[in-house]
């Protein structure tokens, strides 16, 4: 496999499309299990929007889920794709991560499909913030709210134990003073906004070939690119760990750890030891 894709990678541009998986490495596990089954129930926007309770638990358990978030650090799969990208192997990256690890890694023409968890929104009149002066801001409105999560999720979020989160103070607008502050991210039951919808597929129109990372394609905002690459019969090379929605339109798939599989293609692609 690995002499196949030192073969084929290098004959095209390719389009990135990455996934949770390009994380996991990086101590920030995905949703899903191999087999594609969801480990967790995360908040879904519904119930974000509809419940001043929900969004109190959201920020609590979020407040202790970023401070692990915050000191999560490019990979070697993040540090691999970035030195395939700068030898013209790949191209723009479209990812479905809100953790900013490629830009970390020094990626560049990132399109963050879901959005970024380092900016906050403001439901009720527009107000953005970053997450680094929010979370002062919950720091000094919940003096002394310690804990230990026992589980980081990709979007931030934390599984708590033992923590009551009924006094937790959630942030409100510093413009309008609303209850309506939100992670710049798409959650679960959203959609992602038209005009970069249509710019990820304005990328793959404009590509030679799809490269899928650490993604099972289970939700259709990511496999719905994968389609139209079939569609325009695309090579698709699909590098990830468990079964995915797309499976039968690849035209190689590797199943391997992107922190191991990723490093090799770039020492033997760019010149790059696999071990930086």
């Amino acid at each position: 496999m690995l002499d196949r894709l030192t073969t084929l990678l290098p004959s095209r541009r390719w389009l990135v499309l990455t996934g949770a998986g390009m994380s996991t490495a990086s101590g920030i596990p995905d949703y899903r299990d191999p087999d594609g089954t969801r480990r967790v129930q995360p908040m879904r926007i519904d119930e974000f929007r509809t419940s001043s309770e929900a969004r109190r638990r959201y920020w609590a358990r979020s407040y202790v889920g970023w401070q692990n978030l915050r000191r999560a650090r490019p990979n070697p799969g993040h540090l691999a794709l970035t030195a395939l990208q700068r030898a013209g192997i790949t191209g723009a990256v479209i990812t479905q991560n809100v953790d900013g690890l490629h830009q970390a890694a020094g990626s560049t023409d990132v399109t963050e499909l879901h959005g970024s968890l380092a900016r906050v929104v403001c439901e009720a009149c527009g107000e953005v913030t970053d997450r680094a002066t929010l979370d002062a801001r919950m720091a000094a409105a919940n003096p002394g709210f310690v804990g230990a999560g026992t589980e980081i999720r990709p979007d931030g979020d934390a599984v708590l134990s033992a923590m009551a989160v009924d006094d937790f103070r959630a942030p409100l607008c510093t413009r309008c003073s609303a209850d309506r502050l939100r992670p710049d991210v798409v959650f679960f039951g959203d959609v992602v906004p038209r005009p970069r919808v249509d710019h990820c597929f304005d990328l793959v129109e404009r590509a030679e070939g799809l490269l899928v990372l650490g993604s099972s394609l289970q939700v259709m905002s990511g496999l719905r690119f994968v389609r139209r690459a079939a569609k325009q019969d695309l090579p698709i090379v699909l590098i990830t760990r468990g079964r995915t929605r797309a499976d039968d339109l690849v035209t190689l798939r590797w199943e391997a750890p992107l922190q191991e599989a990723l490093p090799t293609l770039a020492e033997r692609l760019a010149g790059v030891p696999a071990s930086a």
